[in-house]
């Protein structure tokens, strides 16, 4: 099985670094066009000669997903350009830690601005286009934590679990026109919001413990879900949220199962 994008032409938000940009840039190799969207100018310059080195096609603009009207401009712009929009990837997203009596209003904002809001705006933004074409693949970022949250987290938890609800509503929605919504839930893949491997070692050692593949996760393996989700092998699947977890919790102590296979002499 070959799973061909080429032709297609994809959003992606928080593209100037980490899960963003290698959904980005596996999107890229694939023959797609792709258009990366990031408040960080920097990041998208550096994309943009990575994107350059290896001839693939597509723009960069700096944008904060909170900004409706920039996102419109945007869109416009690209529907101009290219005809068309099939793949929307709402990635772009911020950590909401604090415990609910010491977490300020300022931070609650934002961590629900960005991660349910700024996905609801790009959303609305794109859905007349794909409805125009009879077809789209949106993808929105929800979490492990939209699932099980951790203590001190109800900021980021329930906006993540805004993003899976409103996803199954919009798959709702849109099926009319073929568009399908799913999400996708990472979990343990560090990157430079969670700092995993930056952790003192017993700590790493216990967050690996609640996995079955006991392992960290790579952000490729998020991107390759992502091209498998915008595909016409896909084309079946709406309304839903995958976990990407290594299977964090699958059980109640996923550590007895390598305690047994230690046991065996693996």
């Amino acid at each position: 099985m070959l799973i061909d994008l080429r032709g297609k032409v994809a959003i992606v938000t928080g593209a100037g670094r980490g899960i963003g940009r290698e959904i980005l840039v596996t999107l890229a190799a694939e023959g797609v066009t792709t258009v990366a969207l990031d408040v960080n100018p920097s990041e998208l310059d550096d994309l943009a000669k990575e994107l350059a080195a290896s001839n693939c096609t597509g723009r960069q603009y700096v944008c904060d997903v909170r900004d409706y009207h920039r996102i419109q401009e945007i869109v416009q712009e690209v529907t101009a350009a290219y005809g068309r929009i099939d793949i929307l990837v709402n990635n772009a997203g911020v950590t909401g830690d604090g415990w609910v009596d010491e977490i300020s209003e300022e931070e609650w904002d934002l961590c629900h601005d960005i991660n349910m809001k700024g996905t609801f705006q790009m959303c609305k933004a794109v859905i007349p286009v794909m409805k125009k074409q009879k077809y789209g693949r949106i993808l929105n970022a929800a979490s492990f934590a939209a699932m099980i949250p951790s203590i001190g987290s109800a900021a980021y938890a329930s906006a993540k679990a805004g993003v899976g609800q409103f996803t199954r509503v919009l798959a709702g929605e849109l099926g009319p026109w073929d568009i399908t919504v799913n999400a996708y839930a990472p979990g343990m893949i560090p990157t430079t919001l969670n700092h995993f491997t930056e952790l003192p070692k017993e700590k790493q050692e216990r967050l690996l413990d609640t996995l079955t593949l006991r392992k960290w996760g790579e952000k490729k393996d998020v991107a390759c879900l992502i091209c498998f989700l915008a595909s016409d092998y896909a084309s079946y699947i709406t309304g839903t949220m995958i976990d990407v977890s290594g299977g964090k919790l699958a059980t109640q102590v996923p550590r007895a199962a390598y305690e047994k296979a230690a046991d065996e002499g693996l």
